[in-house]
């Protein structure tokens, strides 16, 4: 019986919630990122369609190729983090995810899922 009371326990359920509460805003960040290299990845294409690779300005090509391995980190990370994210939350009925049922000292609902993960 503790061990079930030191799971619901306010405290232990406040912490819980901060945790989904920080890995939301980090996901969410992680979405912001990736919004921000595909536009630095399609204006580079766009800046050189018709050319090919071969040809672009080497600063650029190796700008490109940077952001093309940095987005498909992110990508990654995110998928792993979503993923965490909804095993969590669905291995117990997280209140967390509804109106008024929150835990004492939380502010808002979080998102039940993070999908869809985020591919090439």
């Amino acid at each position: 019986q503790e061990t079930v009371f030191g799971e619901i326990s306010p405290e232990a359920l406040l912490e819980k919630y901060e945790w989904f509460k920080d890995a939301s805003a980090t996901l969410d960040k992680k979405i912001a990122d990736i919004k921000v290299y595909q536009t630095r990845i399609t204006n580079m294409d766009k800046s050189y369609e018709g050319t090919q690779r071969k040809d672009w300005a080497r600063t650029d090509l190796d700008d490109y190729n940077l952001w093309t391995s940095e987005l498909a980190g992110i990508k990654a990370s995110y998928n792993s983090l979503a993923a965490q994210y909804n095993s969590e939350m669905a291995k117990f009925n997280w209140r967390f995810a509804n109106i008024g049922d929150l835990p004492k000292g939380a502010t808002e609902p979080l998102p039940r899922e993070y999908k869809p993960y985020q591919e090439a």
